[in-house]
């Protein structure tokens, strides 16, 4: 039987076959240095004459951001990994049914484990990453580049025995931006893999590395994919210096900004919804139409410089609040011409400049509903009646949200801590974000999850507008410390519920609070009601290391060796392992069940069977065989004797001939 490869894919190898399908010429084989594994290599020389139409000699000046680390930036984000991902069903929400995931651990590790599953099908990627300012903020979390992993820091002695890290990230450091290039960088380059072809990327920065993350950006999906940048003003400096600085910035980019909407607009809006309960509780309680909009022109006086958006919405009737529009109006280019008469004067109204953008029958359906507005003659152009319930926003590139509502969201759901987490994004603004750039059910990925706003943001959404919107929240365990007044009211929280004192249990927790939240309000009937999610846990392979020198083999350590699986790990580990290795949907539902008295899982019912168990006979791969799964997995050394184990394929040749059978 085949065995699965057990690590993620190897991406500098997939680019050169690539070039070798299209400059044969220019790739050939060579020994790895350190393995000495024959591989595919580039004779870079030959494809640079391959690509110019004339002799390159000696480097060429161009336009490109550079940076000490970047070449090693780009072999981390190539290189494959060995690990794997371990559910953790205690710390999860209704584990079994959920499609939302929690992956606890390094974000790149993450990104290389899920591109094969995810390749081209997440619609929108959220990056909210360390801003890397100068030292000196009061912060839970730290806001500078740590390193990439733990591994990377042991591997270039920048940290202890006792792993304390030895050099910090400060502006001292001739590396400061560098650094955190490298770290932006290599998870870009593979975050680019997962998004779908109409996908686009949202990342949350201010002045600080602002210039850089664009430069990157360019440079990986092309400047032709740069969508825009949001200016959001989320703040009031009371203490400037020589520029008040009162916003962030948020750079969009698409994977194939051809393949996007041609128009963004986004039906979610808290203004909207207060003003359809404002008018339907004023038109239930007047029967009078003057005295309808006497009342309601009270409150909108009142009321007018908190609406925003809707602050031309100041008429009711009985279909509810209502505005006049102009876009009767054809705009750009000539349109219908045609007489309205006036219902008072009865002479034709003023044609707008271009003309109607309707055709005559369309312009006397609106006139019979009694969709068209009037001036006091026919002086005035006609205008659209349009009810504020079908308000659609546009995604303005400069907006307004007071930043203080984060905090204000995260106290809502933890009144027993003073401060959770520092500067967590408000549930609005990531609400506003995926309203305009996700559909209904969309798989949304927050790489640096914090306080996991954006996981509540998806569940409040989903809970308004129906539909199974999705989230994959990623967060490492990072340790919360005791060095800042911030931190230690966390930790405090944290020791005060009864979590360990990491991020990454802030953020599985404010899921929890937020999901049985949602749960209690009035939601859309086509909702999915999915508040849960799994969490799984990036660890080391579940394989065993076999590590031996040919003149020190001992019979025993062979013998033990047969039984390659850790001895730490569990059947629901091997079956994540697995599930990741096919390239198999994390969120789909698993069955267990007992056949023939051994553990037997079945993934989205037929979608793939695995059995870890040992023991396993031949009546046992035949009754699984009749069941004609795609893929069935089992474990190497897990069959009753060789024969059966030989006889494994020759079965499932006879009873299924399409199931894809392997071993671990």
């Amino acid at each position: 039987m085949e065995k699965l490869k057990m690590h993620s894919p190897d991406l500098s190898q997939e680019n050169i076959a690539k070039i070798r399908d299209l400059f044969p010429s220019c790739v050939s084989e060579a020994s790895d240095g350190a393995t000495g594994e024959l591989r595919l290599a580039v004779d870079f020389d030959q494809l640079r004459q391959e690509l110019c139409g004339y002799v390159v000699e000696g480097p060429q000046e161009r336009y490109r951001l550079d940076w000490p680390g970047k070449r090693a930036a780009l072999l981390t984000s190539n290189a494959p990994i060995a690990k794997t991902l371990r559910p953790a069903i205690e710390e999860s929400v209704d584990f079994e049914a959920t499609r939302n995931l929690f992956i606890e651990g390094d974000n790149l590790e993450a990104l290389k484990l899920l591109q094969e599953i995810y390749l081209g099908e997440i619609k929108f990627i959220y990056i909210d990453p360390p801003y890397n300012r100068k030292k000196g903020n009061n912060l839970v979390y730290r806001d500078d580049f740590v390193g990439n992993t733990f591994e990377y820091l042991q591997s270039t002695n920048q940290v202890d025995d006792f792993e304390n890290r030895l050099i910090a990230n400060t502006e001292a450091n001739g590396r400061f931006h560098s650094d955190w290039l490298s770290m932006i960088y290599q998870r870009l380059r593979v975050a680019k893999n997962i998004l779908a072809p109409n996908g686009v990327v949202m990342i949350s920065i201010d002045d600080a590395e602002t210039s850089n993350v664009l430069q990157v950006c360019n440079e990986i999906f092309g400047e032709g994919n740069f969508v825009g940048t949001l200016i959001w003003k989320n703040a009031t400096d009371n203490n400037p210096t020589n520029i008040a600085i009162e916003h962030e910035s948020i750079h969009v980019f698409a994977k194939d900004r051809s393949s996007l909407e041609g128009v963004w607009k986004s039906s979610v809006s808290d203004i909207k919804d207060v003003l359809k309960s404002v008018g339907d509780e004023l038109i239930a309680s007047h029967e009078d139409n003057h005295d309808l909009q006497e009342s309601y022109s009270r409150w909108f006086r009142e009321n007018k410089s908190q609406l925003g958006p809707l602050d031309r919405y100041k008429y009711i009737d009985r279909g509810g609040v209502y505005t006049g529009s102009q876009s009767v109006h054809n705009p750009g280019k000539e349109g219908y011409r045609y007489a309205v008469i006036h219902p008072v004067t009865k002479k034709a109204c003023k044609e707008p400049l271009m003309g109607y953008r309707f055709p005559k029958e369309t312009m006397d359906r609106l006139l019979s509903e009694g969709r068209i507005l009037f001036g006091d003659d026919e002086t005035k152009i006609i205008e659209l009646k349009v009810y504020s319930h079908e308000f659609e926003d546009k995604l303005a590139s400069v907006f307004d949200l007071d930043g203080r509502t984060g905090p204000y969201d995260l106290k809502a759901l933890f009144p027993e801590g003073k401060k959770v987490f520092s500067n967590p994004k408000p549930v609005l603004l990531l609400e506003r974000l995926l309203s305009f750039a996700t559909g209904p059910n969309d798989i949304s990925v927050d790489l640096f999850a914090g306080s996991s706003t954006l996981a509540q943001a998806v569940m409040e959404l989903a809970r308004r507008e129906g539909g199974g919107r999705r989230f994959i929240s990623i967060q490492y365990p990072e340790e919360i410390g005791q060095d800042s007044k911030d931190a230690k009211e966390a930790y405090q929280f944290c020791t005060k519920v009864g979590l360990k004192p990491y991020i990454s249990e802030i953020s599985k927790e404010r899921i929890r609070r937020a999901g049985a939240k949602i749960l209690q309000g009035e939601a859309h009937p086509d909702w999915s009601k999915d508040v849960g999610f799994r969490v799984l846990k990036i660890d080391t392979s579940n394989m065993q290391d076999v590590y031996y020198r040919p003149d020190e083999v001992d019979q025993k350590d062979l013998l033990h060796a047969v039984d390659n699986i850790k001895p730490d790990r569990t059947v629901e580990d091997l079956l994540f392992q697995v599930l990741v290795d096919w390239g198999v949907d994390l969120t789909l539902p698993i069955r267990r069940e007992t056949v023939r008295g051994k553990t037997v899982f079945f993934v989205d019912e037929n979608a793939l069977v695995a059995c870890f168990d040992t023991g396993v006979t031949e009546g046992l791969v035949k009754e699984l065989a009749e069941r004609e799964p795609l893929r069935v997995v089992f474990r190497d050394n897990g069959f009753v004797s060789d024969a059966v184990k030989i006889n494994v394929e020759q079965v499932f040749r006879q009873l299924s001939p399409t199931t894809e059978v392997k071993s671990i």
